[in-house]
């Protein structure tokens, strides 16, 4: 077995208290077995006011979320993945990207969020991601702990083609972190996570943003861990159950997914299909 942790936040607007949490986090997550801590999307801020948001936003080499992170790994000897940060492009414009870092604190991958959120809700709320954010181009995977950790961020989970293709770069677990509205997420967010992991007949960690956030925005929170079968392993619940921001645990057993794939070989039988 492979002991993970996943941490379920309510990202603010200050990065320095959003770095501290991330940091007690690791230490905890060491302490309670883990050889993996994985954070939601946007762990480092979460600031809807674009204005506001822009003086806190640096470049990769300045961010101090990510600096504090990489210590925290380095210091309790334990790979984290961070689920995503608002980087400074050159161009002028953000990244939405992740980070897989090792236990000595270095970055081994980077990932940029490839689909923007870009919708009208029936709610009223409307979002517009690509107005700040360049887009990512690349699939992106990496050997872990864990395996090979195939990386999406948040309104990938919509397209399948992207996990069709860490489903052929042979991933063991894929990791997609979000900040779901609760809207979406009370009508999407299970079947979503559960047929992504069925489709690659791997592992799927979701740790979430979860809660009233002080930029005024919900999100659903429900931190997940699926098996390759589709069976949900762990679901920390989230605001409509009175759940907020937790550490959760979770132990994968890789012998699973041979075992999976052995039963179901949708990856194996697999055919093109001409256009």
């Amino acid at each position: 077995m492979t002991r993970v942790a996943l941490f379920q936040m309510t990202t603010g607007i200050d990065p320095a208290a959003n770095a501290a949490a991330i940091d007690d986090a690791v230490g905890r997550a060491r302490a309670g077995g883990a050889v993996m801590l994985f954070t939601p999307e946007m762990s480092g801020l979460l600031d809807r006011k674009r204005d506001r948001a822009k003086t806190a936003i640096r470049r990769e080499e300045d961010d101090p979320v990510l600096a504090t992170t990489r210590e925290a790994a380095r210091r309790n000897g334990m790979w984290v993945h961070v689920g995503s940060l608002a980087i400074a492009r050159d161009d002028g414009k953000w990244a939405n990207r992740s980070f897989v870092i090792d236990d000595k604190g270095e970055i081994r991958s980077r990932y940029d969020k490839i689909h923007m959120f870009d919708v009208d809700l029936a709610t009223g709320e409307t979002w517009r991601e690509s107005s700040a954010y360049t887009a990512g181009d690349a699939v992106v995977s990496v050997e872990t702990p864990v395996g090979r950790l195939g990386l999406a961020i948040c309104y990938d989970v919509r397209f399948p083609a992207l996990f069709e293709a860490l489903g052929k770069a042979g991933c063991d677990v894929i990791a997609i972190p979000a900040a779901f509205t609760v809207p979406t997420g009370r009508a999407h967010w299970h079947l979503l996570q559960r047929a992504r992991a069925v489709e690659a007949s791997a592992f799927v960690l979701s740790a979430a943003q979860v809660g009233l956030h002080e930029d005024g925005r919900e999100t659903y929170g429900h931190s997940l861990a699926v098996d390759p079968w589709g069976e949900v392993l762990l679901d920390m619940g989230g605001a409509d159950d009175g759940r907020g921001a937790a550490l959760g645990f979770v132990d994968l057993d890789p012998a699973r997914i041979a075992q999976v794939r052995s039963q179901l070989p949708s990856l194996a039988n697999r055919r093109a299909i001409a256009k």
